[in-house]
């Protein structure tokens, strides 16, 4: 089988759907791993009901690694892998359209010719009783991940990971990167798996992202680890990937910096990291102008 399903499990409450938009695939060549992050919510009985049409492997981990990190429960979720080229990530709590895996085949003579490492579908969010509460949000068939990331940052469409099938080489080779709460993961995993080339859309086959307010996209107390994440992710870009962008990109993102240092101004090690990216990267007169402005709203308090 080409195809790797991966679910890191651990919330039961929508699980079942999950399992049916994948026993309702209407070509069903793939593998589905799950990994339970030492959930109290055994899903065994339903692994051992949907086991009669999907091929799954389930592995139980005691020690639950999301509460710290996301990531590296992902990573040990992948260990199961053996010759499989393409992954999926799927949350638990999210739906594949019935022809997702049927398109993504259908469309791989497409992808291999534009040598393609990641291929989305389009999506709709839905609330907790699996109604839409979003637009159908579709792509250019051909876009440049770097396009696509403004895209996003700008809030002109929405992304997660569960759309989205990366070339397990490309997973290998750059590795997820360790955000808290996994936040901006995603984005970031877009272009270094890319290699900041294209990204492939399949537009007319769909994934739900539920946002139920169970999930760390819908939930508003993690926001101090969430600003965390941004600046971890914006210091990355600015000092790891600054040959992705252009100069009217790298200002967008030193804004983005500093915002995000805006948001926390008693973190020491986040002036410290700031001033060395701006400095570092040319921006002496926006830092300039950065403690003008400081010490004008100083004055004026």
């Amino acid at each position: 089988m080409s195809l790797a399903i991966v679910i890191p499990y651990y919330k039961i409450k929508y699980f079942r759907e999950c399992l049916q938009s994948l026993e309702n695939q209407t070509n069903k060549d793939f593998k589905v791993y799950i990994g339970n992050d030492g959930s109290p919510d055994d899903p065994g009985m339903l692994i051992k009901e949907f086991s009669r049409s999907l091929n799954i492997e389930y592995r139980y981990f005691k020690n639950n690694l999301g509460n710290s990190s996301l990531v590296a429960h992902w990573e040990r979720c992948l260990k199961p892998l053996r010759s499989e080229r393409w992954l999926m990530f799927l949350g638990d709590d999210d739906l594949l359209g019935p022809n997702c895996v049927e398109k993504f085949y259908e469309n791989q003579n497409l992808i291999e010719k534009n040598k393609i490492n990641v291929v989305r579908f389009s999506t709709v969010v839905i609330n907790k009783s699996g109604e839409p509460i979003s637009k159908r949000f579709l792509h250019p068939e051909l876009e440049d991940s770097v396009d696509f990331l403004f895209r996003k940052l700008n809030g002109e469409t929405r992304s997660s990971l569960s759309e989205y099938v990366f070339r397990i080489s490309a997973v290998r080779r750059n590795q997820f990167k360790d955000f808290p709460l996994a936040w901006h993961t995603d984005d970031l995993a877009l272009l270094e798996f890319s290699n900041a080339e294209k990204i492939y859309s399949i537009n007319d086959a769909k994934v739900c992202f539920r946002n139920s307010g169970d999930n760390i996209t819908s939930t508003s107390n993690l926001n101090t680890l969430k600003n965390k994440a941004s600046f971890q992710f914006y210091y990355y870009l600015l000092n790891d990937k600054k040959e992705y962008f252009n100069h009217f990109q790298l200002n967008y993102l030193v804004r983005k910096l500093e915002a995000c240092y805006n948001n926390d101004k008693k973190n020491y090690l986040f002036f410290i990291k700031f001033t060395k990216t701006m400095l570092r990267n040319g921006f002496l007169g926006e830092y300039i102008n950065f403690f003008r402005l400081k010490l004008l709203k100083s004055f004026q308090n």
